[in-house]
């Protein structure tokens, strides 16, 4: 039985760059630990309870992964509690994303999907019912 998310891992080509857009995102993330092999460099990030693990290419050269279109993670998605706060926020730091998304008769959420800079496609969602079954149609 699931209790909660506890971390999701991505590859990304520079943590630096990856740990900058997850803490202006989430000013609550801090580093948890980190390592290195001979084959890779990791950080945790995040808080006490949830996290993301970023592993650094070590071939920055071989990224030739096509989103939505070849095996892997295409984004990850995050409950926030204001999208269009926080998409202005992005925005002013410079990075891109598309427009916030009403969505739902309510309506019952809103949604934005901000690319970090490094190639990484992050999705924040806004609830705006406690009501589940409105909360989550799809039309």
């Amino acid at each position: 039985m699931l209790k909660r998310m506890e971390h999701a891992n991505i590859t990304v080509t520079s943590i630096e760059k990856a740990r900058d857009f997850l803490k202006l995102a989430f000013p609550e993330f801090d580093h948890r630990g980190e390592g290195r092999s001979a084959t890779k460099r990791w950080e945790h990030f995040g808080t006490a309870d949830t996290y993301i693990a970023l592993e650094e290419m070590t071939d920055k050269t071989n990224a030739d992964r096509k989103p939505y279109q070849d095996p892997g993670i295409n984004h990850i998605g995050f409950v926030v509690e204001d999208v269009e706060g926080l998409g202005k926020k992005m925005a002013e730091a410079g990075f891109r994303s598309g427009e916030v998304n009403v969505e739902g008769d309510g309506p019952y959420r809103k949604r934005v999907y901000i690319f970090d800079g490094v190639g990484n496609e992050w999705e924040f969602v806004e609830y705006l019912t406690d009501d589940a079954t409105k909360a989550n149609v799809y039309e």
